[in-house]
Order: C-alpha cells, then structure tokens, then sequence
C-alpha cells in the first residue's frame, strides 16, 4: 500500500504541469477577477494538498486554514460561491480522473480515492462555511448603516416637524375652534360638519409627526378608558368616510373592558388603522365589512379589527410597522410607525395577519 503511494505521488509530479493546465482550460475565471493569477495559485496549492494528504502528513486544521484563506480572496475579488465550488469540483475530478488513469491498481486501493474526496469535502466545507460567515458580517454592517439611515432620517423629520409646528398649529387649532362656534350657533350650515371632520383628519397627521420626531410635549394624562365607549366615539366620528366607502363596520366589544391609557393616544392608533382599512376595502367589489372585536388574555385586552379587504402579502406585513414604508402613492410611511410606538410604550404590542379571507390587526393592552 505504501509503495503504491509513492508511485502515485511520484506520477502526479510528473503530471503536474498536465493536470493544472487541464484544470485551467475548464475551470471558470471571470474576466473582472482582479485576483486571477491568485486562482492559478490557489489550483497549485490544491494540487500540493492532495499530494500531502497521500503522504500523511495534512491535517484537517490545514486544509481549514487553506481554506479559509481562499474563501476570504475570494469574497474581496467578489466571486459568487457558486463558481468556487465548481472550480474545487473541477480540480477533484482532473486529479482523479489522472489518478485513475495513471496505469497503477488503484481498484484494489479504493482507500486512496476516498482520501482525495475527503479532502476536497473538506475544503469545500470549511470554504463555504467562511464565505458565508464573511458575507453575513457584510449584511449585518450593510443593516447598521440602514438603521443608521433610518436615525439620521427620524433626526432631520424631527428638526423639520419641530420647525413649523407651533406656526401650523396655531392657525389649525383656531379653525377647529371657529368651526365648533360657527356649528353651535348655524347648526344647519351645510357643510360645516364635513369641515370639522376634514380639520380633526389634518390634525391628527400632524400629531403623527410629532410623534415621530419627539420634539413636542404629548399630553401623558393616563385614566381608565372604555373600549366600546372609545370606538363608538370614533365610529361616530368617522361615519362619513364609513358611507362614503360603502362600509358595514361592527362594534362587538363588550360595555365592561376597560383599559388605563392615554385617550388620545389611543384614539389615534385605532383611528389609523379603521381608516386603513376603510381605504383598503375600497380595491374590492364585495360587500365591505369590518369587525372590531375584543379578547381577554392574561391580563391584557386583545382588540382585532378585522376587514375582508385584499390579502396583504407575507414580506409586507413583516414591515408596514417600520418607518417611512408605505404601499400608498401619497403615503408618509409614519401612521403604523407611530402606531406601534403608541403601543409599546403602554407594554403592549400590535401586529398584523392577512389572508384570503381577512386582515386583522392585532392590538393588545393591558386592562
């Protein structure tokens, strides 16, 4: 057995220069690799490796630290794995090919050609296994520099919304105060309600940005608030856009549950989401439903709005929470931000499950 080696490692020497030219006639080097002479190189080496696993003398700590070095010139000259790995295969087929045509009995050793696969699985592992540790690094600093983004956007939003918010809040809270006077004394003006109701919609997206960008002093009054008392009131208070879409929406939460919040922040979180979802009902022909609904569960009230508009698909209901991501033309990407931050101030959590049938937005509270 021992002689055989030798004669096969004397063999491949002779060889040498044949097998690496044949390797390099089949193996695949990309034109932009800038690392091309490093390919020959490394097809060298592999070629070395081989003939020490022959002579016993590699280790599996060696074809590792091998490996690791390729994989890492490889990910700089930013070749794609798959082309690594056809290029190892390439290499392991040329040496066994001339292996097994190199006249000695190799059949009656099969051993030996298991050692050449065993090393090249092995390489090819411990390869893989460094691409893909070197590329997940990549990723994670690609996602710190999107977060990042993300801050430095929040930061410029916050600087812009506190800028102007006192000159357009002023104006806004005047009309809504002239509005309720000019309602009180003509209550039949028509159109005033319809005012009112556009002036509280626009009022409510500028405390959205406030939201955001922290600037402003939300009011932090905490009392016990009624479910079903709330969404009548904002049921009331959106009944124009509710017959305008052509909406059946019901109210099936029960007189006694009872959250400690802040009313408004409340009212806001579920105000966005009802008109979400009016907005969404208008893409279908059906007959247009939501359902507001409320469970008890281990100390917290879980409110589900349901509506049977269209599927939201899976990717996107990972990340309608997520700042300035909209699917809206003329959407700000901040209500369901705000939203989310509402409600994980209060211990809770919002989430959203869409399929063929309904979308339903998940909200629970502590009661």
């Amino acid at each position: 057995m021992q002689e055989i080696r030798k004669q096969l490692i004397c063999f491949l020497e002779k060889n040498s220069s044949t097998i690496i030219e044949s390797w390099k006639q089949k193996a695949f080097i990309s034109q932009t690799d800038v690392n091309e002479e490093r390919v020959i190189k490394n097809g060298i080496k592999m070629y070395e490796v081989v003939k020490l696993k022959l002579e016993k003398s590699l280790s599996e700590e060696d074809v590792r630290e091998f490996a690791y070095n390729v994989s890492t010139e490889r990910t700089e000259a930013k070749i794609n794995i798959e082309d690594f790995v056809q290029n190892v295969n390439v290499g392991r087929s040329e040496i066994i090919n001339f292996v097994l045509n190199s006249g000695l009995p190799i059949g009656k050793y099969p051993n030996i050609i298991e050692e050449i696969n065993t090393v090249f699985d092995q390489f090819t592992y411990f390869g893989i296994q460094k691409y893909t540790e070197i590329k997940e690094e990549q990723l994670q600093e690609k996602n710190e520099l999107i977060d990042q983004t993300h801050k430095e956007r929040l930061k410029i939003l916050g600087q812009m919304s506190s800028s102007f918010v006192h000159e357009f809040r002023n104006p806004l809270t005047s009309l809504l105060g002239f509005t309720k006077l000019l309602n009180n004394e003509y209550p039949s003006l028509k159109y005033i309600d319809i005012i009112e109701h556009e002036l509280h919609q626009l009022n409510s997206r500028v405390t959205q940005f406030l939201h955001v960008s922290k600037k402003e002093i939300v009011s932090s009054e905490m009392k016990s608030n009624s479910l079903h008392e709330l969404f009548e009131d904002l049921i009331s208070f959106i009944y124009p856009s509710i017959v305008d879409g052509n909406v059946t929406l019901t109210n099936k939460i029960e007189f006694d549950i009872r959250v400690f919040a802040n009313k408004d922040e409340l009212r806001q979180v579920f105000l966005n989401i009802l008109l979400n979802s009016i907005d969404a009902l208008q893409k279908v022909k059906h007959t247009r439903k939501i359902d507001i609904s409320c469970n008890i569960l281990d100390g917290k009230a879980e409110i589900i709005i349901s509506n049977n508009g269209p599927v939201i698909p899976k990717e996107v209901t990972d990340a309608i929470f997520e700042p300035f991501y909209t699917t809206k033309d003329l959407g700000t990407g901040i209500g369901l931000y705000v939203c989310r931050n509402i409600i994980e101030k209060y211990n809770g959590e919002i989430r959203c499950v869409s399929d063929d049938s309904l979308t339903s937005f998940f909200i629970k509270i502590p009661i």
